[in-house]
């Protein structure tokens, strides 16, 4: 089928789709909206207020296209010519590619949701792909009244999907879907991943506790992981370990103005043949083409770091939540630590660090209007005599035209230092704005 009758195809059945759903009164449980009122929404609190009327199908999507006004620069390291080694890709104000994404949500019964989720428009993918999906159980359709009782209480998600490891996932943009971010970059070292598995949660009067498990890959995988010499000969080999997340946390209001929450969060995997949980967001950064070197193919992962922990890997991440009135403070500090299969087998995992604090505040009718300020810095971790380190400084604001339409801006401004090649006392620095769709 030729390219323009395949989006023809898609776009059809899009139309189809919603023309079928708006003739409907979709209102689903446990359901967190993909618009203004989805705004610093975590996980889903259970809903008891929802009443089921049979199967329904909600389709949405989100829409997000950016101007971009940055430059880049860095201190050139010279060959025997007297020539750079490291010179950038020139980079001009411009658009960026839009991106966009399809939102299927269907309630099949009484307290079971399956959400999917499909990438129309992304930076590093020219075809529409699904970034994955999962079924959400509140209620469970067997056991009588003693698991209705204990389902009170419990969530139990299933499938291929975002892990919920932090509390930064929820506020970062999702390829089309930055309605909930409230600048336009996310955290440099962006801790974001699908993967395949099952996440079980216990919530009881702001209290809430999360264990689950997963393949720890960012696709299905059954071969085993193996170490090779600097000759390519196999020197060990053995099965892919699982990966396991925890959350414990407190999330309240604890009056009509405040509300409070905290949480701390565990990733742990043993051995993977490829983790992604630091570089799993295959739709590319939101800041295009900087810090990458001229006649290089653009690097959709610029603007943000990745340690490269392919295989070991254990991080910690505690986030605090204060929103009083129109003001709000999110922070983030994260301890990773792990390394490559080889690195395993070696015992030299490696250490960073990321910290970050965000205020925002939020005015006018309904918090249509909001300002704020984000710092975030990574560095590197252990016995180093000169720590790696990246920080960045964003200031921005936004103003919701409609629950459904975002026009938001920012000012950002990142440095790299005692780093090497095209990072060598690296910089880039500009204007963002960013027009955002969801419903």
């Amino acid at each position: 089928m030729t390219t323009y009758k395949k989006y023809f195809s898609i776009i059809a059945l899009l139309i189809a789709t919603v023309g079928f759903t708006m003739a409907q009164s979709v209102n689903l449980a446990n359901f967190r909206a993909p618009d203004q009122s989805g705004i610093n929404v975590f996980e889903t609190p259970k809903d008891f207020d929802t009443e089921f009327t049979g199967m329904k199908v909600r389709v949405g999507g989100n829409f997000t296209q950016q101007f971009q006004a940055l430059s880049h620069s860095n201190t050139a390291i010279l060959d025997t010519a007297g020539l750079p080694t490291n010179a950038l890709m020139h980079i001009n104000p411009g658009f960026n590619l839009a991106t966009a994404n399809l939102n299927v949500d269907v309630q099949l019964a009484d307290g079971i949701r399956l959400n999917m989720v499909t990438y129309l428009s992304s930076r590093h993918h020219t075809e529409a792909w699904v970034k994955g999906g999962y079924i959400q159980f509140d209620k469970l359709p067997f056991g009588g009244e003693a698991v209705d009782n204990i389902m009170k209480y419990v969530t139990i998600k299933v499938g291929h999907m975002e892990i919920n490891y932090g509390d930064g996932h929820f506020r970062r943009s999702d390829n089309g879907n930055a309605i909930y971010n409230p600048f336009v970059g996310n955290y440099i070292m962006d801790a974001f991943n699908t993967e395949i598995g099952a996440e079980i949660y216990f919530q009881k009067d702001g209290f809430l506790v999360m264990g689950g498990a997963t393949g720890g890959e960012i696709s299905g995988n059954i071969t085993a992981g193996s170490v090779k010499d600097e000759n390519g000969k196999v020197v060990s080999e053995g099965k892919v370990a699982p990966t396991y997340l925890a959350k414990v946390g407190y999330d309240k209001n604890l009056n009509d103005d405040l509300r409070v929450r905290l949480t701390g969060s565990l990733y742990y995997t043993s051995k993977s043949n490829a983790n992604h949980i630091f570089d799993g967001d295959r739709t590319g950064a939101r800041y295009y083409s900087v810090m990458v070197a001229d006649g290089a193919a653009d690097n959709f992962r610029s603007g943000r770091f990745s340690p490269g922990f392919k295989s070991a890997v254990t991080a910690v991440m505690v986030n605090p939540f204060l929103k009083y009135k129109g003001l709000e403070f999110f922070g983030l500090y994260e301890y990773a630590k792990g390394g490559t299969a080889a690195e395993a087998e070696a015992g030299t995992l490696r250490e960073w660090s990321q910290l970050s604090g965000e205020v925002i505040y939020r005015f006018f009718k309904n918090e249509n209007l909001f300002l704020g300020a984000r710092y975030n810095t990574v560095m590197e971790g252990g016995d180093v005599t000169n720590p790696q380190s990246i920080d960045r400084v964003q200031i921005g604001g936004g103003w919701f035209l409609t629950p459904n339409i975002l026009l938001k801006g920012e000012y950002v401004n990142q440095n790299y230092t005692n780093m090497t090649g095209v990072y060598n006392d690296g910089n880039f620095n500009g204007i963002m704005i960013e027009a955002v769709v969801g419903f």
